[in-house]
């Protein structure tokens, strides 16, 4: 079988890649702040999934996740790498009719995605490197509602205030390895 899918140009952008290798975060174990974080988007929005999905050039990672069992997918499964060219929250109410996603693996076999919401994690110079996402087994012809759209987007905010800690406490890591080398 061929894979047909063909990823947004972002998913390719030598500056995003750049950044999101920057931050270290592919291929970390599992930490509590980001499982808290999923846990608490899977809740709000009552849904059964939660993510925290970072798009890499050929696949995409989850530093997260609350009712998923994978710990990264194939681009030809990720929903959330059409949210890379989105300014604002990505919400696909029904997976089965929207074309960028009808024929996803996902979508027609298990787990049998229907609707998906994910809120970009931009970096301060307004590159995505992925999503928090919910996603639901049934369509959500509405939506989210306002309040839970906009406690997705404050989440995401928590999740790149996080990331930006772990880098700034990279580099003065590195500053005192050098001095104390010197």
């Amino acid at each position: 079988m061929i894979d047909r899918f063909v990823p947004p140009h972002p998913v390719s952008d030598a500056d995003r890649l750049a950044a999101l290798d920057a931050y270290g975060i592919l291929g970390t174990a599992p930490e509590r702040t980001f499982d808290g974080i999923v846990l608490l988007a899977r809740l709000l929005c009552a849904a059964p999934t939660a993510l925290i999905s970072f798009v890499a050039e050929d696949h995409q990672w989850f530093k997260a996740r609350s009712g998923f069992g994978p710990g990264q997918t194939p681009l030809s499964q990720s929903v959330c790498a059409h949210a890379l060219q989105q300014a604002d929250l990505l919400v696909i109410p029904d997976l089965t009719a929207d074309p960028r996603t009808h024929d996803n693996g996902l979508v027609t076999g298990k787990p049998h995605l229907r609707f998906y919401a994910g809120a970009p994690l931009r970096t301060p110079e307004g590159l995505t490197l992925g999503t928090l996402c919910v996603l639901d087994t049934f369509p959500r012809p509405n939506g989210l509602p306002q309040e839970q759209a906009e406690g997705l987007h404050a989440l995401a905010a928590q999740v790149m205030a996080q990331l930006e800690l772990r880098r700034e406490l990279a580099a003065a890591k590195a500053e005192i390895a050098r001095l104390v080398a010197v």
